[in-house]
């Protein structure tokens, strides 16, 4: 005896795009970082994906690319900060935070549009 499960109904225009707004929210959160540097970049994706990850595998996926990349740049932030003690380390923190911004943007701007984006030089803590 076979039993055979229906599929789940495809999405509708509506949940769609709300599933596409999260995922741009994922990424867009991490701008809140330009206001409350060092909480405000992991927190802001970190709530989006903790409370939003089981609606959507989209926006599971969204929201862990988001917290890697987020956890990398404090990484290289941190970095950075030790090398300000022989002041190289303040240009690649101006080089970093721009990085930042402007990748949160693109990644926001792409998840929007459906895509998934990869952030460059990121570390991927959670799988």
């Amino acid at each position: 005896m076979e039993t055979s499960y229906p599929s789940p109904p495809p999405l509708s225009a509506p949940a769609l795009t709300n599933v596409r707004t999260w995922n741009a929210l994922c990424h867009a959160s991490s701008l809140l970082g330009v206001f409350l540097h060092f909480p405000g970049h992991l927190l802001g994706p970190l709530i989006v994906w903790l409370v939003k990850r089981g609606d959507s595998p989209e926006i599971d996926a969204h929201g862990k690319e988001a917290l890697n990349f987020q956890i990398s740049m404090l990484i290289y932030n941190v970095v950075a900060a030790v090398f300000c003690l022989i002041l190289v380390g303040f240009v690649f923190l101006a080089i970093l935070w721009v990085l930042n911004v402007v990748f949160a943007i693109i990644a926001s701007i792409q998840a929007s549009d459906g895509k998934f984006y990869r952030y460059p030089m990121t570390i991927r803590f959670l799988q």
